[in-house]
Protein backbone atom coordinates (compact mmCIF):
# COMPACT_ATOMS: atom_id res chain seq x y z
CA UNK A 1 0.00 0.00 0.00
CA UNK A 2 0.85 3.56 -0.90
CA UNK A 3 0.72 6.95 -0.98
CA UNK A 4 0.10 8.36 -4.52
CA UNK A 5 -0.11 11.28 -6.17
CA UNK A 6 -2.74 10.97 -9.54
CA UNK A 7 -2.86 13.06 -12.25
CA UNK A 8 -5.82 12.80 -15.14
CA UNK A 9 -5.37 14.99 -17.90
CA UNK A 10 -7.04 12.58 -20.83
CA UNK A 11 -10.14 13.76 -20.97
CA UNK A 12 -12.52 16.96 -21.01
CA UNK A 13 -12.50 16.60 -17.23
CA UNK A 14 -9.23 16.85 -15.05
CA UNK A 15 -8.54 14.86 -11.89
CA UNK A 16 -5.74 15.54 -9.36
CA UNK A 17 -5.83 13.79 -6.02
CA UNK A 18 -3.38 12.13 -3.37
CA UNK A 19 -4.50 8.51 -2.05
CA UNK A 20 -3.27 6.74 0.91
CA UNK A 21 -3.36 2.94 1.31
CA UNK A 22 -6.16 2.55 -1.68
CA UNK A 23 -7.93 5.56 -0.40
CA UNK A 24 -9.07 8.68 -1.55
CA UNK A 25 -7.46 11.63 0.63
CA UNK A 26 -8.32 14.24 -1.44
CA UNK A 27 -8.97 15.33 -5.15
CA UNK A 28 -9.26 19.03 -7.19
CA UNK A 29 -11.28 18.43 -10.63
CA UNK A 30 -11.42 20.89 -13.59
CA UNK A 31 -14.09 20.58 -16.18
CA UNK A 32 -13.25 23.42 -18.65
CA UNK A 33 -10.61 21.63 -20.92
CA UNK A 34 -8.74 24.11 -22.41
CA UNK A 35 -7.57 25.35 -19.01
CA UNK A 36 -6.16 21.56 -18.13
CA UNK A 37 -2.62 22.88 -18.27
CA UNK A 38 -3.15 26.15 -16.07
CA UNK A 39 -5.10 24.02 -13.30
CA UNK A 40 -2.71 21.08 -13.52
CA UNK A 41 0.11 22.61 -11.11
CA UNK A 42 -1.46 25.40 -9.22
CA UNK A 43 -4.34 21.92 -7.83
CA UNK A 44 -1.54 19.83 -7.05
CA UNK A 45 0.01 22.01 -4.97
CA UNK A 46 -3.70 23.36 -3.03
CA UNK A 47 -3.44 19.56 -2.67
CA UNK A 48 -0.36 19.72 -0.53
CA UNK A 49 -1.13 22.30 1.66
CA UNK A 50 -5.09 20.66 2.03
CA UNK A 51 -3.10 17.72 3.21
CA UNK A 52 0.31 18.51 4.72
CA UNK A 53 1.36 15.43 2.56
CA UNK A 54 4.38 16.72 0.71
CA UNK A 55 5.26 15.68 -3.08
CA UNK A 56 8.51 13.92 -1.36
CA UNK A 57 6.72 11.74 1.04
CA UNK A 58 4.78 10.52 -2.42
CA UNK A 59 5.43 6.69 -3.37
CA UNK A 60 5.08 7.08 -7.04
CA UNK A 61 3.65 9.36 -9.48
CA UNK A 62 -0.21 7.57 -11.57
CA UNK A 63 -0.66 9.10 -14.38
CA UNK A 64 -3.31 8.55 -17.45
CA UNK A 65 -1.66 7.56 -20.70
CA UNK A 66 -4.02 7.81 -22.92
CA UNK A 67 -5.75 6.99 -25.48
CA UNK A 68 -7.41 10.98 -25.03
CA UNK A 69 -6.54 14.14 -25.95
CA UNK A 70 -3.50 15.16 -27.63
CA UNK A 71 -2.56 18.13 -25.55
CA UNK A 72 -3.98 16.65 -22.25
CA UNK A 73 -2.25 13.64 -22.12
CA UNK A 74 1.40 15.70 -22.85
CA UNK A 75 0.45 18.11 -20.21
CA UNK A 76 -0.28 15.25 -17.87
CA UNK A 77 2.53 13.03 -18.57
CA UNK A 78 5.21 16.28 -18.80
CA UNK A 79 4.12 17.44 -15.25
CA UNK A 80 4.65 13.85 -13.98
CA UNK A 81 7.91 13.16 -15.73
CA UNK A 82 9.13 16.42 -14.05
CA UNK A 83 7.87 15.55 -10.37
CA UNK A 84 9.48 12.20 -10.72
CA UNK A 85 12.69 13.44 -12.14
CA UNK A 86 13.02 16.27 -9.07
CA UNK A 87 12.41 13.79 -6.44
CA UNK A 88 13.31 10.49 -7.63
CA UNK A 89 9.57 8.99 -7.70
CA UNK A 90 8.46 6.08 -9.96
CA UNK A 91 5.86 6.30 -12.16
CA UNK A 92 2.68 4.47 -12.77
CA UNK A 93 1.07 4.45 -16.08
CA UNK A 94 -2.53 4.04 -16.71
CA UNK A 95 -4.45 2.94 -19.71
CA UNK A 96 -7.52 4.95 -19.83
CA UNK A 97 -9.43 2.11 -21.75
CA UNK A 98 -8.51 -0.10 -18.73
CA UNK A 99 -10.13 2.36 -16.31
CA UNK A 100 -13.00 2.35 -18.49
CA UNK A 101 -13.38 -1.23 -18.20
CA UNK A 102 -12.74 -1.58 -14.74
CA UNK A 103 -15.56 0.96 -14.45
CA UNK A 104 -17.73 -1.03 -16.28
CA UNK A 105 -17.02 -4.02 -13.96
CA UNK A 106 -18.83 -2.78 -11.15
CA UNK A 107 -22.23 -2.25 -13.16
CA UNK A 108 -25.19 -4.51 -12.52
CA UNK A 109 -25.51 -5.74 -16.29
CA UNK A 110 -21.68 -6.89 -15.79
CA UNK A 111 -22.25 -8.49 -12.12
CA UNK A 112 -25.35 -10.21 -13.14
CA UNK A 113 -23.90 -12.03 -16.14
CA UNK A 114 -20.49 -11.65 -15.08
CA UNK A 115 -18.42 -14.96 -16.34
CA UNK A 116 -19.81 -14.90 -19.83
CA UNK A 117 -19.62 -11.06 -20.23
CA UNK A 118 -16.81 -8.80 -22.30
CA UNK A 119 -16.42 -5.39 -21.95
CA UNK A 120 -15.51 -2.88 -25.36
CA UNK A 121 -14.16 0.12 -23.94
CA UNK A 122 -13.92 2.89 -26.50
CA UNK A 123 -13.04 6.64 -26.85
CA UNK A 124 -15.01 8.51 -29.15
CA UNK A 125 -12.28 9.29 -31.91
CA UNK A 126 -13.99 11.01 -34.61
CA UNK A 127 -16.72 9.97 -37.64
CA UNK A 128 -17.20 6.27 -37.45
CA UNK A 129 -13.66 5.21 -35.17
CA UNK A 130 -13.09 4.90 -31.74
CA UNK A 131 -10.12 4.02 -29.30
CA UNK A 132 -11.08 0.81 -27.86
CA UNK A 133 -9.97 -2.18 -26.64
CA UNK A 134 -12.13 -5.35 -25.76
CA UNK A 135 -11.63 -6.84 -22.18
CA UNK A 136 -12.46 -10.76 -21.11
CA UNK A 137 -15.16 -11.13 -17.47
CA UNK A 138 -11.55 -11.20 -15.64
CA UNK A 139 -10.17 -7.47 -17.38
CA UNK A 140 -7.61 -9.26 -19.51
CA UNK A 141 -7.33 -7.60 -23.03
CA UNK A 142 -8.71 -10.02 -25.68
CA UNK A 143 -8.11 -7.07 -27.91
CA UNK A 144 -5.31 -4.66 -27.15
CA UNK A 145 -5.78 -0.87 -27.37
CA UNK A 146 -6.09 0.19 -31.49
CA UNK A 147 -7.76 2.59 -33.63
CA UNK A 148 -11.15 0.62 -34.18
CA UNK A 149 -13.57 1.16 -37.08
CA UNK A 150 -16.78 0.68 -35.91
CA UNK A 151 -19.99 -0.38 -38.07
CA UNK A 152 -22.89 -3.14 -37.28
CA UNK A 153 -21.27 -6.01 -38.72
CA UNK A 154 -18.46 -5.60 -36.20
CA UNK A 155 -20.55 -4.77 -33.12
CA UNK A 156 -22.23 -8.10 -34.73
CA UNK A 157 -19.61 -10.10 -34.62
CA UNK A 158 -18.37 -8.89 -31.04
CA UNK A 159 -21.69 -10.54 -29.64
CA UNK A 160 -21.89 -13.73 -31.21
CA UNK A 161 -20.41 -15.65 -28.46
CA UNK A 162 -20.49 -13.33 -25.52
CA UNK A 163 -22.76 -10.29 -24.35
CA UNK A 164 -20.88 -7.17 -24.53
CA UNK A 165 -20.58 -3.51 -22.71
CA UNK A 166 -19.52 -0.64 -24.85
CA UNK A 167 -18.47 1.99 -22.15
CA UNK A 168 -16.64 5.19 -22.81
CA UNK A 169 -17.68 8.72 -24.73
CA UNK A 170 -18.11 6.44 -27.77
CA UNK A 171 -20.98 4.22 -26.34
CA UNK A 172 -23.36 6.59 -27.64
CA UNK A 173 -22.35 6.35 -31.21
CA UNK A 174 -22.47 3.05 -31.31
CA UNK A 175 -25.88 2.26 -30.41
CA UNK A 176 -26.87 3.95 -33.06
CA UNK A 177 -25.57 1.05 -35.24
CA UNK A 178 -26.56 -1.89 -33.70
CA UNK A 179 -29.14 -2.95 -30.49
CA UNK A 180 -29.55 -6.04 -28.83
CA UNK A 181 -30.17 -7.67 -25.82
CA UNK A 182 -26.68 -8.90 -26.01
CA UNK A 183 -25.35 -5.25 -25.82
CA UNK A 184 -24.78 -2.91 -23.12
CA UNK A 185 -24.34 0.60 -23.69
CA UNK A 186 -22.52 2.83 -20.91
CA UNK A 187 -21.55 6.42 -21.98
CA UNK A 188 -20.17 7.25 -18.31
CA UNK A 189 -16.94 7.36 -17.73
CA UNK A 190 -14.86 5.93 -15.17
CA UNK A 191 -13.66 7.79 -11.62
CA UNK A 192 -10.45 8.78 -9.39
CA UNK A 193 -11.52 5.10 -7.50
CA UNK A 194 -10.82 3.31 -10.90
CA UNK A 195 -7.41 5.45 -11.12
CA UNK A 196 -6.70 4.23 -6.86
CA UNK A 197 -7.60 1.01 -7.32
CA UNK A 198 -5.53 0.41 -10.62
CA UNK A 199 -2.78 2.22 -9.48
CA UNK A 200 -2.18 0.38 -6.65
CA UNK A 201 -2.22 -3.04 -8.29
CA UNK A 202 0.53 -1.67 -10.35
CA UNK A 203 2.43 0.04 -7.22
CA UNK A 204 2.10 -3.51 -5.56
CA UNK A 205 3.45 -5.39 -8.72
CA UNK A 206 6.38 -2.53 -9.32
CA UNK A 207 5.02 -1.94 -12.92
CA UNK A 208 6.13 1.47 -13.30
CA UNK A 209 7.03 3.10 -16.24
CA UNK A 210 10.61 4.41 -17.89
CA UNK A 211 10.78 8.10 -17.04
CA UNK A 212 12.81 9.13 -19.40
CA UNK A 213 11.77 6.84 -22.53
CA UNK A 214 7.96 6.72 -21.86
CA UNK A 215 5.27 8.54 -24.07
CA UNK A 216 1.69 8.82 -24.43
CA UNK A 217 -0.60 6.09 -26.10
CA UNK A 218 -1.52 8.42 -28.59
CA UNK A 219 -2.64 5.09 -31.06
CA UNK A 220 -2.45 7.18 -34.29
CA UNK A 221 0.06 9.42 -35.61
CA UNK A 222 -0.25 12.93 -34.20
CA UNK A 223 0.73 15.93 -37.24
CA UNK A 224 1.27 19.31 -36.38
CA UNK A 225 0.15 21.84 -38.86
CA UNK A 226 2.74 23.62 -40.64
Amino acid sequence: MATLLHIDTAGEKAMVAISQNGVLVAIKENEVFQTHASFLQVAIEALVVQTSISLNSMDAIAVTMGPGSYTGLRVGLSSAKGIAYALNKPIIGLSTLALLANAASKLPWFIEKKEKVQIFAMIDAKRMEVFGAIYDSKLNANLVEQAIEINASYLSHLIENHPTICIGSAATKAKTLLEDPALYFGEQSYNILDNIQLAEAAFTLAQFEDTAYSSPSYLKEFFFKK
